[in-house]
């Protein structure tokens, strides 16, 4: 998948989280977060991260259990300019890119260095609902 998050250095080990068998996910997918436990593929900037999927998912696999990074450094590209110590958000259509969070978001995580547009950025995944008004 081109723009995936890339894992740069592990922190934590995955999580399983709960998952349809139904469709597939690729591996540095966003994926948001359903109660209970539950993660899929993140189809806006509004939606509350779960983290970032480990290993692909396969349609029909089987497979009701996926492995979510909760935390580390991944690589992804910026969405506008991004500051170092930004809080940042998912954005765009595939939501693979990030951008620097504004207001009330669904933080992704913190930017561990300053990108320009379309500029490959590290930051530290820490999904987590916070009013930054």
């Amino acid at each position: 998948m081109a723009n995936e998050h890339i894992l740069v250095f592990e922190t934590e080990k995955p999580i399983p989280f709960t998952c349809a068998d139904s469709g597939g996910i690729e591996r540095g997918t966003i994926l948001k977060l359903a109660d209970p436990f539950t993660a899929s593929a993140s189809a806006g900037a509004n939606d509350i991260i779960a983290g970032i999927l480990a290993e692909e998912k396969v349609t029909l696999d089987g497979k009701i259990k996926i492995p979510v990074y909760r935390g580390g450094i991944f690589k992804a590209i910026a969405s506008g300019v991004i500051t170092v110590g930004n809080a940042i958000i998912s954005k765009g259509s595939a939501n693979l890119v990030v951008a620097a969070a504004i207001n009330e978001e669904n933080i992704l995580g913190i930017a561990l260095e300053t990108a320009a547009e379309a500029e490959s950025i590290l930051y530290e995944l820490n999904p987590v609902v916070m009013n930054l008004a």
